[in-house]
């Protein structure tokens, strides 16, 4: 195998930007980020993670996708390109893809996703299926540009759905009670957002996931709610009072006007996923359709008990 691909983070102070640059680093990458100075100068936190993707050997590049320029500049100097824009800014990345295909010469591209495939999920309830539309729109211009790309799909990051044990808006698990949603039975895949970094950052010198979606399923991390709930209840020493919730009143604030369209968004995706099961109720047979536990079993993923842990 040759040297590593030299690698671009677009979008690397963000929640999953920060750790694309550190599992790029951590792989040998060299490893580059876009940054835009006016951005980060009055934000401490910004400011100080930057410095510390300088301290841990990452290259700086001054740019915006909003300056044709210097994004053309920066691309010259990389193989790949990595973006975690984020979703409120999705679109931005056709700007990306415009300039990428001027450089002609970047080996491989992942767009932001990293969450459900969107190319499966074309009957999200609105307004759902607003952001999934606007991915759909950025794969579509990417293959329209024929740039080489691979597509990542890593489920349930675990920050978000894993620690509060689903409970919409909790991010530590609770300790008395839990909403179960519907009967609780349905499947769910639930991924370590560093764990989700370095299958991304794996398969970009990997020529079998060229123009492929890549599906993040570690096989122990393919459970239920009712099956997560337990693994804490056993991890922190108590019987949580459960409390299900039917279809028809997870679905009623939907019709509540004064439900924001921000709330409404997240509730229309935690019905597909834990109401319609659709993460885990299909096979990957396509010859686009790749598994990375599978590709990658040097990967030590982290399981869903060993990620609860840390919070008992």
């Amino acid at each position: 195998m040759g040297k590593p691909s030299r690698v671009l983070i677009v979008g690397g102070t963000g929640y999953m930007g920060k750790r694309m640059v550190m599992a790029s680093l951590a792989l040998g990458h060299p490893t580059f980020v876009l940054v835009r100075t006016d951005h980060i100068a009055s934000n401490i936190n910004k400011a100080q993670l930057v410095i510390s993707f300088k301290q841990a050997g990452a290259h700086l590049i001054q740019g915006s996708v909003d300056d044709h320029e210097s994004i053309v500049n920066a691309l010259k100097q990389v193989d790949v390109v990595i973006s975690t824009i984020a979703e409120s800014h999705i679109l931005e990345q056709l700007k990306l893809i415009k300039a990428i295909k001027e450089v002609g010469t970047i080996k491989r591209f992942l767009p932001s996703e990293f969450g459900m495939d969107v190319d499966r999920m074309q009957h999200v309830m609105e307004p759902g299926n607003l952001l999934f539309e606007q991915k759909r729109q950025v794969r579509r211009a990417t293959e329209a540009a024929r740039i080489p790309y691979t597509y990542v799909s890593a489920n349930c990051f675990a920050g978000y759905f894993l620690a509060g044990l689903a409970q919409y808006g909790r991010f530590i698990p609770p300790t008395d009670e839990v909403i179960i949603y519907g009967e609780g039975h349905r499947k769910v895949i639930w991924v370590y957002e560093d764990d989700a970094a370095t299958y991304a950052l794996k398969t970009v010198d990997d020529p079998k996931t060229v123009n492929k979606t890549v599906y993040i399923r570690p096989p122990k991390n393919i459970l239920s709610q009712r099956e997560v709930v337990e693994i804490w209840e056993k991890l922190c020493g108590k019987v949580l009072h459960k409390m299900p919730i039917s279809e028809d009143d997870w679905l009623a604030p939907m019709e509540d006007e004064s439900t924001s369209v921000q709330r409404k968004v997240e509730m229309a995706i935690f019905y597909h996923i834990f109401y319609r099961g659709e993460l885990a109720n299909f096979d990957l047979n396509q010859s686009n359709q790749l598994e990375a536990a599978t590709l990658y079993p040097d990967v030590e993923y982290t399981s869903v008990e060993r990620y609860l842990s840390r919070f008992a």
